[in-house]
């Protein structure tokens, strides 16, 4: 009987489609290469999306006994209940091995054999090769507590001290790993033989040159990038291609910085022609920008190759950058990038960290409203402190108070040097109403418009609807509050009862009682009226049960599609051609000028959150609109 090896993954989102498990794919291959384990082994992959409870993990792990080795990829998210299933696993398998590896734990081995003395194994940095030996050694018959021949690893010893091993260098020749994709060591197709993730996830290289205070990158970071073959990732894209994958994300550190990330384009956009798969790319795209990166970039463009372009920017302010190790990047060219971005139709998103030591509420809001000028999202997160990081080791200098956690390992700050609990508390309920606010596009032209005209920038506006939704006594309002909870928890998600309980009558409310008040007297009428355009462009709803619109509209063909058609709404302002004129820097009239205008809604938009991440495509257009973008971008 072969041993049975289970390698569990688990993604942070809710849905398992969403996460394709690479890591330990790598380990699969790399370990089933190898002929003594191919037939001594039995290697399965456990893959769980981000909301499986830990109940149901354990009876499907455990449903037919424990195998006898559990080696799990543990991150900030799934570290708790991977510790608890190693207590579930040990209980049935007292002589099993359970193996951690990952971000989180490697370089962590005080902590994880701590905190969860059932773990065996700590594996510090790249695995593939760590793993193949460590399955020898099994085979072997060796004890866990006397692994001290393979470099990379942390182990008990019989006395109950830790040891950890040498430094494993980290592979040059990344070729040498079996690709999980063309190995089959990942299920790619689900019963039905369609492609069985929502992405398809690949990596062109490994190690990352900058070494930012918040980041770890695999325990590659301020390491030279390593390139897998041209050979091996055209392989890679054509197999995907065949399986109609829609989206390609790509897990490196800086696409577009080196000479292949043009070969590997080239490629992709060959079997794109051939196959017209993949549609999108995404990835993580160099801090700074070669010639090469704008070659991509133009080619991304010219094929139709859709991508959403993300400027990780963090912080405006050159103090915090100085603190945070990125003042060597040329990000202060951002700004000529984004104009590029723009006059090639690439929407760019910005994004900003709060809460990096040096920064305060004054910078951060200043920096805030800067970008926000150039984008229609500024995406903020708040800093999380991470293992092995420069923030983790020099938190005492900074000055560094944390919080770990209930369901996840990460730490949550409070407070520093230069940002108060309250400052802090502050802070959160705006990062939670620009998620809201600013990523589904409810007041889109209204940031202009404010900005503009009345001088109300749009952190200001953010907070005015923080403070109202905090202070009111509306019962909506009320239940609103509740139910975003924004202090109570500093994860990325929000509730999706937000969706329902924000009501354009709600914000009608806030308008009416918070902000309207601070407007000038003289543009109060002309804001009027942009408010309600921003309410009128909102997407057309399902109801809750999903029988249909949530308005009996009607619906009209346009261009060959099917829209919703909202006919004949009357503005006192040429709200459509004014803010498009603001958003080239002109100067308007603040005079009446009437019209009737008519919105078409592109069908489809639905209750599932992730909707709101395509919010741009069921906003409500003019049909001139409509058919200057086609003009522009052609579908």
């Amino acid at each position: 009987m072969k041993t049975r090896v289970v390698l569990l993954q688990q993604g942070v989102w809710g849905s398992s489609a969403a996460s394709m498990p690479l890591a330990v794919g790598y380990l699969k291959a790399n370990a089933e290469a190898d002929p003594r384990l191919r037939r001594a082994m039995d290697f399965t992959i456990r893959n769980y999306p981000g909301d499986t409870r830990l109940s149901a993990m354990s009876r499907d792990l455990f449903r037919d006994g424990a195998p006898d080795v559990l080696c799990a990829s543990v991150l900030g998210w799934n570290h708790r209940a991977f510790g608890s299933l190693a207590e579930t696993f040990k209980q049935i398998n007292p002589r099993g091995w359970v193996v951690f590896g990952g971000n989180h734990v490697a370089h962590q081995a005080d902590r994880v054999f701590g905190m969860f003395p059932q773990v065996d194994v700590v594996v510090n940095g790249e695995g593939e090769q760590v793993f193949t030996e460590l399955m020898h050694a099994r085979l072997d018959g060796a004890e866990p507590s006397a692994l001290h021949g393979i470099a990379g690893v942390s182990f008990r010893e019989p006395g109950g001290g830790v040891h950890t091993t040498a430094e494993r260098p980290r592979l040059d020749d990344l070729d040498a790993l079996p690709s999980p994709i063309l190995s089959g060591a990942i299920p790619l197709t689900r019963a039905d033989g369609r492609f069985a993730y929502d992405y398809a996830l690949m990596e062109t290289n490994r190690g990352c040159p900058y070494k930012c205070g918040f980041c770890y990158w695999g325990g590659a970071t301020g390491q030279k990038m390593r390139a897998f073959s041209r050979e091996r990732l055209r392989e890679e894209v054509e197999l995907l291609a065949r399986h109609g994958v829609e989206s390609l994300l790509l897990c490196d550190s800086n696409f577009g910085m080196l000479r292949q990330d043009e070969e590997f384009l080239d490629d992709l956009l060959r079997i794109r022609s051939r196959h017209g798969y993949p549609k999108r790319l995404e990835t993580s795209w160099a801090k700074n920008k070669s010639a090469g990166f704008y070659r991509i970039m133009e080619r991304m463009k010219d094929a139709g190759m859709h991508s959403a372009f993300i400027l990780a920017l963090q912080s405006m302010d050159d103090q915090v950058l100085e603190v945070m190790g990125r003042r060597n990047m040329r990000l202060n060219e951002w700004e000529d990038l984004v104009s590029w971005l723009t006059d090639h139709e690439i929407t760019p998103y910005l994004e900003l960290i709060w809460g990096a030591p040096g920064e305060t509420v004054e910078s951060f809001l200043s920096g805030y409203d800067r970008v926000s000028r150039h984008t229609p999202f500024v995406a903020v997160h708040p800093l999380m402190i991470l293992p092995n990081t420069d923030y983790h080791d020099k938190r005492e200098q900074h000055g560094l108070v944390t919080v770990r956690g209930e369901q996840d390992d990460f730490e949550y700050l409070l407070s520093h040097h230069t940002m108060t609990p309250r400052d802090n508390e502050r802070m959160l309920r705006f990062i939670c109403w620009n998620r809201v606010l600013a990523r589904s596009l409810w007041l889109h032209n209204l940031w202009v418009a404010l900005r503009e005209i009345a001088g109300i920038q749009q952190s200001a506006v953010i907070l005015s609807f923080s403070d109202w939704v905090e202070s009111s006594t509306d019962p909506d309002a009320r239940r609103l509050h509740t139910v975003a909870d924004p202090t109570g928890s500093a994860s990325e998600q929000v509730n999706p009862d937000v969706w329902r309980l924000l009501t354009k009558g709600l914000l009608r409310s806030w308008w009416r009682e918070a902000m309207r008040p601070e407007v000038p007297e003289e543009h109060r009428a002309l804001l009027d009226e942009v408010f309600r355009y921003d309410l009128a462009c909102q997407p057309v709803r399902p109801l809750p049960d999903g029988s249909g619109p949530e308005e009996d509209l009607p619906v009209v063909e346009l261009h060959g599609e099917q829209w919703y058609l909202r006919e004949r709404v009357d503005f006192a302002y040429p709200v459509p051609e004014l803010v498009a004129a603001l958003r080239r820097g002109e100067r308007v009239s603040a005079e009446p000028a009437p019209v009737t205008t008519s919105f078409y809604y592109r069908i489809g938009f639905g209750n599932d959150v992730q909707h709101y991440f395509r919010m741009d495509i069921y906003r409500g257009r003019t049909e001139q609109q409509i058919t200057d973008h086609r003009a522009r971008v052609p579908d």
